[in-house]
C-alpha cells in the first residue's frame, strides 16, 4: 500500500492543488483520501486501489467545493475583516543559479507557459478538470473515468472533449 501511495502522491497533490487553487487545501484532501483508503480499503486486492483511490479523490475534491460554498454564501462579511499586514519575504534560494543550466531566458518561457497552462486548467470546471487529467495525465479509460467519477461514459466524453477544445484555444501560443 505505501508503494501505490508514494507513486500517487504527487499527481494527487497537483490534481488537488488545480482543483482548490490552495496549497494548503489540497493536501488536506489528499491525506484525507489516502487515509480513507487505506481504512477501507486496503484488504481490496491491489489492482482494485487505483481506481478507488481516485473515486475518493474526487468525492473529496466535490466536498472541498461544497463546503466552500456554503462557507462563502455565509461569511462574505469576513472579507472586510482580513488584515493585509504581513509582507512577503524573497526566497534566498531563488537567486542561486540553475543546477540543471537553463538560462534566464529559457525557465523565463517555461515558466510562463505552466503558468498560462495552470490558469487555463483553473479556468475549466471541477468536472472538465477532473476528467482531462484522470484521463491525460493518469491514463485512465473512458470507462475507468466514468467509474471513478461516478458517471457515464458520455458524459466523460463530452467533459474531456470540451476540455481538451478549451486548453488547445487557450494555449495555442504556448505550444504548438
Amino acid at each position: 500500500m505505501e508503494q501505490f501511495l508514494k507513486s500517487v502522491e504527487r499527481r494527487a497533490l497537483r490534481m488537488a492543488q488545480i482543483a482548490t487553487g490552495n496549497t494548503e487545501d489540497a493536501l488536506d484532501i489528499v491525506q484525507d483520501s489516502m487515509l480513507g483508503l487505506v481504512r477501507s480499503y486496503s484488504d481490496n486486492p491491489p489492482d482494485e486501489w487505483r481506481l478507488l483511490f481516485f473515486r475518493i479523490l474526487q468525492n473529496s475534491i466535490r466536498d472541498w467545493g461544497r463546503r466552500r460554498s456554503i462557507r462563502n454564501r455565509c461569511m462574505v462579511w469576513l472579507n472586510g475583516l482580513k488584515s493585509n499586514g504581513a509582507e512577503e519575504q524573497q526566497d534566498p534560494i531563488e537567486g542561486l543559479a540553475d543546477p540543471k543550466g537553463r538560462t534566464p531566458e529559457k525557465h523565463a518561457l517555461t515558466t510562463n507557459a505552466i503558468t498560462v497552462l495552470d490558469s487555463a486548467l483553473r479556468n475549466l470546471s471541477i468536472r472538465q478538470q477532473q476528467a482531462f487529467l484522470l484521463r491525460a495525465w493518469e491514463g485512465l479509460s473512458v470507462n475507468e473515468t466514468a467509474e471513478v467519477m461516478g458517471c457515464s461514459e458520455g458524459t466523460i466524453k463530452t467533459l474531456y472533449s470540451r476540455a481538451v477544445h478549451a486548453l488547445r484555444d487557450k494555449l495555442e501560443e504556448h505550444w504548438p
